[in-house]
C-alpha cells in the first residue's frame, strides 16, 4: 500500500508548479518534478524529521525550488497526506482547513 496521498489541491499544485517550470525552460519541469519527488521519499523513510509548524502538520522544503511539502502523519495508519505544494514566495497560509 502506498504511504503517501496528496490533496486534490495539492496534486493540481504540484502540476500546475511542473507545467510552470517547463515553460520557463524545457526540463525545468522534470527537475522540478524530481526534486518532489525525492523529497516525497524522504518523508516516507523519515516522516518525524520535518519541524512542526502547527500542532499535527510538518514542512519539508524542497532544495532547488522555493516551494515546501505540507503533510500530515496518520500514525494509526503509517499513513502520510500531503496537505499542500506551496510555493514559499506566495500566500502563506492559503492552504489552512485542507485535512
Amino acid at each position: 500500500m502506498e504511504r503517501i496521498s496528496y490533496h486534490r489541491l495539492a496534486s493540481r499544485e504540484l502540476n500546475e508548479a511542473a507545467q510552470y517550470y517547463e515553460s520557463e525552460s524545457p526540463g525545468l519541469g522534470a527537475a522540478f518534478l524530481d526534486e518532489v519527488e525525492d523529497c516525497t521519499q524522504a518523508i516516507a523513510n523519515f516522516p518525524e524529521a520535518a519541524p512542526l509548524i502547527t500542532e499535527t502538520i510538518r514542512r519539508r522544503l524542497l532544495l532547488r525550488f522555493p516551494y515546501a511539502l505540507l503533510y500530515t502523519i496518520y500514525h494509526q495508519s503509517d499513513r502520510v497526506h500531503v496537505l499542500a505544494v506551496m510555493n514559499l514566495k506566495r500566500r502563506p497560509m492559503y492552504w489552512v482547513g485542507r485535512e
